[in-house]
């Protein structure tokens, strides 16, 4: 099944045989090395596709910085240190931005098994495929599941983050009543992120070309703003690193210590860095995704590390006032405009909504390529409509529009219950850190039995590897408990105190994963099979069919 082989020695084979024999040297003569080679790198992924049972299908049309974008985006670095930096310190104090680096080196073991995987299966639905060829058909399914159904709530969530930023720019975005009636800021939470959201659908029902172009365009921006924030937030710093260790006393009350605070705290730097596993998922619309999609993935997590942490750390650092109340209540914003005044400040809110932008059309452009791989095996409802590829936008539409659907349907729950949906939001990001761990369990089982080769000539973690593995499935293991865990400062923050919402991390995941599960072990199940549409063309196909057209030839020639 490994698509190692083929993948490894396609381009190495390069120009001539592999495309009609046509001599190295004449290629070379003809001025048109570079377009035969860039062929026989697309013939070499499309074998290693063929291998994993599936035939090409999307257009190959991404480079590197195009998948680097996508993984990038998707992590988001202003979208979650502007909608996050409250929680952290709200929770944790300026102390809170200790758990920056420790998240980031937890995910960096997650994100090194990936980059094997990558290099070794570069398909669509990179954590369902992954999961599936390691722990099996039902694990992969389940992988699968839990992914999806987060990545829905987590489009819808995303969404909701355009008003914390847009109304903060001007009034003008407040359209629902003037925000000081009990349900305005909700309700106009879901009217911004269903425009947010009927937009993401357009363009993903359009091709990967224009959300390739776009999601470039918008991350680009988002960079450069990221770096001019830094700068500007490192020109106003006030008071020394040693800020860094204020802890607010937070610890008093708590039975843990100050870590029991810092454990809620770091939340906010979980909530941010995933999604990485992006840049693999274009795998089938990427160009040598085999080398090109771990490259990505690194990337995109480093970048969010650097950049991200140093946007915390210099706004700690320049914040007027360390003890401020707004600065637990509406966090990055107050510092920015605080910091850096009005105008300058509202440049840099607009350049948060554009990462919130790109963000979303991330999240959702990952799901329906998960869609689209679980549907082209038959392991979803109406199969055959969620994995036909468009003939004119060479993607598959429907589940650009199911998903959008989808995700307006959870904004509609903001209206009038927002504890419910916090509780819903903060659940998703556990599906997936739980749908990761869904791939490096079974990762680390098959190293243990000596049954993992990565891929030859590619991406490899040698004989670091086995330890890598179980820091990955150790650290996912102990996030994903700390993030379930049933503290009411976060699943039962306001009103009031209801077990349900304390134990809805619990109960919300069981009840996807056991429903979920138990509808494909009892339906599903017995339908699953690649897609005849969407199968490899066997040896035995190839045989027939030209036997076909042999026995056809004479018969149309003969008059």
């Amino acid at each position: 099944m490994s698509g190692a082989g083929p993948a490894a020695g396609g381009p190495a084979q390069g120009g001539g045989a592999a495309d009609g024999g046509k001599p190295a040297d004449e290629e070379a003569a003809s001025g048109n090395g570079t377009a035969p080679a860039d062929d026989a790198s697309d013939s070499a992924d499309d074998e290693s596709l063929a291998e994993l049972g599936y035939k090409p299908e999307l257009k190959r049309t991404l480079g590197n910085f195009h998948t680097f974008a996508a993984g990038i985006s998707y992590i988001s670095i202003l979208t979650g240190t502007f909608q996050l930096f409250y929680f952290g310190v709200s929770h944790g104090g300026p102390a809170y931005w200790w758990s920056w680096p420790m998240v980031f080196c937890g995910q960096l073991m997650v994100a090194l098994c990936f980059c094997e995987l990558a290099a070794r299966y570069p398909v669509a639905g990179s954590v369902y495929n992954w999961s599936k060829q390691l722990g099996g058909p039902h694990v992969g399914w389940l992988g699968g599941w839990m992914m999806m159904t987060a990545t829905m709530v987590s489009l819808a969530a995303v969404a909701l983050a355009y008003q914390v930023t847009l109304p903060q720019i001007s009034s003008f975005f407040q359209f629902v009543g003037d925000g000081s009636g009990r349900t305005d800021h909700a309700a106009n939470a879901v009217l911004l992120g269903a425009v947010l959201v009927l937009f993401t659908t357009l363009i993903n029902a359009f091709g990967v070309k224009l959300m390739a172009q776009i999601n470039s365009a918008g991350v680009a921006i988002e960079l450069i703003a990221a770096v001019v924030l830094i700068v500007l937030l490192a020109a106003h710093i006030t008071r020394p690193p040693s800020a860094l260790t204020e802890t607010y006393g937070l610890a008093e009350g708590q039975s843990l210590g100050y870590l029991g605070a810092f454990l809620t705290a770091c939340l906010a730097s979980a909530y941010v860095m995933y999604g990485f596993d992006t840049a693999s998922s274009l795998g089938e619309e990427s160009k040598d995704p085999g080398r090109n999609a771990p490259r990505a993935i690194l990337r995109a997590l480093f970048a969010s590390f650097l950049i991200g942490g140093l946007i915390l750390l210099f706004a700690l650092l320049a914040t007027p006032d360390l003890h401020a109340k707004e600065l637990s209540v509406d966090g990055l914003q107050y510092v920015v405009l605080s910091t850096l005044g009005s105008t300058m400040g509202q440049i840099m809110l607009w350049c948060v909504v554009i990462a919130i932008t790109v963000c979303a059309l991330a999240v959702h452009t990952a799901g329906i390529r998960l869609a689209f791989a679980m549907a082209r095996d038959t392991n979803l409802p109406a199969a055959s409509l969620l994995a036909r590829v468009s003939p004119r936008f060479q993607t598959p539409v429907a589940p650009a529009v199911i998903i959008g659907c989808i995700a307006v349907c959870i904004l509609l729950i903001n209206v009038n219950q927002p504890q419910i949906f916090s509780v819903i939001t903060s659940i998703a990001i556990i599906m997936i850190y739980v749908a990761y761990l869904m791939v490096t369990v079974p990762l680390l089982v098959r190293r243990l039995r000596g049954q993992w080769e990565p891929a030859e000539g590619k991406f490899s973690l040698g004989r670091f590897g086995l330890p890598v593995n179980i820091l990955a499935v150790l650290w996912g293991t102990a996030m994903a408990t700390n993030l379930a865990w049933p503290r009411p400062e976060v699943y039962n923050a306001t009103g009031p105190q209801h077990w349900y919402l304390r134990w809805g991390a619990f109960l919300f995941v069981g009840i996807v994963a056991v429903g979920g599960f138990t509808y494909y072990w009892f339906v599903q199940r017995k339908r699953t099979c690649v897609l005849a549409g969407h199968a490899a063309e066997t040896p035995e196909d190839a045989e027939t069919a030209g036997t076909s057209d042999d026995s056809q030839g004479p018969t149309a020639a003969s008059p």
